[in-house]
């Protein structure tokens, strides 16, 4: 091959051995496992492509060559390693490269002030030439008693042979060793999943907001829950069409203000009767629908909450109001002010596909210029975020004064949109011309492209996983607990180039011992607890790796079988896990029990198979799974719907589960399902609100006295022999 012919161009070329090593150096995988069981391989052009996403040239044999030899010597480049990521406890080394017969010595700066000398180890690491200079390799011992945080390595260099002295320095994250479950837990607990923009009250603007969420954390923690798991509060489109699935935001780091009460802001004071009055006729407007059961309009709603909020902020703030205000975007930083300025953009300019080619770059001068004359309304959606960030923290405030554990237990998606806040304001953070998906499978067999642009590896380390740690802090900052979502995306994920079908794809591994550990950092400052949404194909070692850091997984009762197809056995469930009967994938528990998600999926042409196997399939699950409740003594003879769904909770109850989730759509008898996947319009995905088994709407007044509820909490308090009571 000459330097000028291309490493092929169909997908479907085998890959040579030099392009493969060039690949599994640069952390793409070569080979996979199928969901046939059968060893694939990407084709060339898909790890050709994949490689120029990492900043690798691999089109020709002569760049590949390049490449190897770049690879190789990459690290003998640098003195110190971009960041460096230990666990407390663990004495792990870190290598120095240093000019050949040159003195190095090497500390660590602790963030809290002070420093370590650390000792030298011994590596017998022979020198190589790199670009004409003889370079050696030291080791210098980290303790593991350094205190947890954010340090920095600094090595000094003396001058040899007419070169002068040198000083490099790197990040160094001392992470823990192992999460710990919070005493106030116990040995296990309980609490509610709920889907907050589907839980409202008759105050509400047509769509669940912060106040619901305090007052449903309040009655479920009175009624002895430890947690209240919503869905991702993600900010969405500020303008225009709002995208309903929150797992789609344009930033997984700030707040869809969709969610914030207007009512409750302090400077509701401060209007005037007039001006109040135009906030009251919005909310009657809205009002109404709140005792409906149509999908739930996000655009209407957003336009008159956002008109209403415009109101509260032109009154204007107190002194000390203003103080607060300032002081909460000082913390936020460069991070806030770049949203809030893609916000005045969108509002101003539309879709960032429409936006000027000028506008683009977030360092420009034009960008610059548009900023300043956009500054009030940067203010305004800045100040969104700080109100929506107050109303949170009452919510959990008022979680953990109620007797909850743990709180409001917020959801992290696995990615954000490909032209959202986030890839305008940091763009080298994301892999360029990759999108995220899945390879084929038995229920996509062409593959999944999710449309999300990928973190680039490469830049989260030079960075010090600047982003994955902004993103993690500001998601905690009101919360007790965090559920990742596809939590083997910080393993690794399946890139597809753009152009090509999901099919072909390539895995990427992530370096997971420092992703993992920057997470459990955010997370043990914050005092937060670790779920790891972990279903699917997984690999067992990463379910272990992750339980022994203390990582929770998740245990859906339909997904888990034994080897024979029956469902697990409760003492055979993970100990480190959250387990539930349902997820919002499935429709609600008695949906499933009345064949929901067969007659829907046949109503959308989703399924693979003849509906008449389908359904005998999931009538074949169901008598399998009464069968087992009956010989645990948890169902009668002639059970109704009602107690059918009890026991399938007491059954995972009896679990040893550490957390155990109930669906508020199950507490209620609601049917619909919130979420179908493999669809987007056919269907109204994430905008049901919360009914009971006849249709009626559901509102968070109407829980105290809902017996159905009552008496599925009263099963699970049973099971679980929880000694705290409910209060009155």
């Amino acid at each position: 091959m000459t330097e000028s012919t291309p490493v092929g161009t169909a997908p479907d070329e085998p890959a040579d051995e030099d392009l493969k090593r060039l690949a599994e150096m640069h952390g793409v995988s070569t080979e996979y496992w199928d969901y046939h069981g059968n060893r694939a391989a990407p084709g060339r052009a898909t790890l050709v492509a994949v490689l120029a996403a990492l900043g690798v040239a691999a089109a020709t044999d002569a760049q590949i060559k390049a490449s190897l030899a770049d690879a190789e010597l990459a690290p003998w480049r640098r003195i110190l390693p971009p960041t460096v990521v230990r666990r407390q406890g663990w004495e792990a080394p870190v290598a120095v490269h240093v000019p050949d017969g040159a003195t190095v010595t090497v500390r660590v700066e602790l963030e809290s002030g002070g420093s370590v000398e650390l000792e030298q180890a011994e590596d017998w690491e022979r020198p190589r030439e790199v670009d004409g200079v003889l370079t050696g390799r030291a080791s210098f011992r980290i303790p593991g008693d350094l205190p947890l945080g954010w340090h920095t390595l600094v090595a000094e260099i003396e001058a040899v042979e007419g070169r002068p002295a040198t000083t490099a320095t790197a990040a160094l994250a001392m992470t823990p060793d192992r999460l710990e479950l919070p005493a106030s837990l116990g040995e296990r607990g309980w609490g509610v999943m709920a889907q907050l923009y589907s839980a409202r009250s008759a105050d509400s603007w047509g769509i669940g907001d912060a106040d619901d969420l305090t007052e449903l954390a309040s009655f479920f923690g009175d009624e002895g829950a430890d947690f209240l798991l919503i869905n991702p509060l993600h900010a969405a489109e500020p303008s225009g069409e709002m995208t309903p699935s929150p797992y789609l935001p344009v930033t997984r780091r700030f707040v869809n203000p969709i969610y914030i009460r207007p009512e409750a802001i302090p400077e509701m004071t401060r209007l005037s009767g007039p001006r109040r009055s135009l906030i009251q006729w919005s909310l009657e407007e809205l009002a109404a629908t709140n005792r409906t059961v149509a999908p739930i309009d996000r655009d209407t709603i957003w336009k008159l909450k956002r008109d209403a909020l415009e109101v509260v902020f032109s009154a204007g703030r107190s002194r000390s109001r203003r103080r607060d205000f300032e002081r909460f975007r000082a913390e936020a930083g460069e991070g806030l002010e770049r949203f809030a300025l893609w916000c005045a953009l969108t509002e101003e300019h539309g879709e960032m596909a429409d936006w000027p080619e000028n506008l683009k770059d977030p360092s420009s001068a034009f960008v610059a210029d548009e900023a300043r004359a956009l500054t009030d309304r940067i203010d305004f959606y800045a100040w969104l975020q700080w109100i929506v960030d107050e109303q949170l923290a009452r919510a959990q405030e008022q979680a953990k004064a109620s007797g909850m554990a743990l709180g409001i237990m917020d959801d992290l998606a696995v990615g954000v949109h490909a032209r959202g806040a986030d890839v305008w304001s940091e763009p080298e953070a994301f892999a360029s011309g990759i999108e995220v998906g899945a390879p084929p499978d038995m229920y996509n067999q062409l593959g999944q492209n999710w449309s999300q642009p990928p973190w680039s590896p490469v830049y989260l380390a030079e960075t010090a996983f600047q982003p994955l740690r902004d993103m993690v802090r500001t998601v905690l900052r009101h919360a007790g607990a965090l559920r990742v979502d596809h939590i083997i995306g910080l393993f690794r994920l399946w890139w597809i180039p753009e152009g090509m079908g999901a099919a072909s794809g390539a895995y990427v591994r992530y370096d997971h011992e420092a992703m993992v550990g920057v997470v459990l950092l955010e997370a043990y400052r914050a005092g937060a607890v670790i779920i790891g949404e972990d279903l699917g194909t997984v690999e067992p070692w990463a379910r272990d790796y992750l339980a022994s850091r203390g990582v929770l997984g998740t245990s859906v009762l339909w997904f888990e079988k034994q080897g024979d197809g029956w469902p697990l056995q409760p003492q055979d469930y993970r100990r480190l896990a959250l387990s539930t009967v349902n997820t919002h994938d499935l429709p609600p528990t008695a949906g499933y029990l009345a064949d929901e998600h067969v007659t829907l999926r046949e109503r959308l042409g989703l399924l693979a198979d003849p509906v008449e196997q389908v359904r005998a399939e999931a009538g074949a699950e169901r008598d399998r799974m009464i069968e087992r409740l009956r010989e645990h003594r948890l169902l009668g003879a002639n059970p109704s719907e009602r107690e059918i769904v009890e026991a399938l909770h007491r059954y995972i109850a009896r679990t040893a589960s550490a957390l155990i989730g109930v669906a508020l759509v199950d507490c209620v008898g609601e049917r619909r399902t919130q979420n179908q996947p493999g669809t987007d319009q056919e269907y109204p995905n994430w905008r049901i609100p919360l009914a009971d088994s006849s249709g009626e709407p559901v509102l968070i007044e109407d829980l105290p006295g809902n017996a159905r509820l009552a008496s599925l909490f009263q099963a699970i308090r049973q099971e679980m022999g929880q000694r705290r009571t409910p209060r009155d």
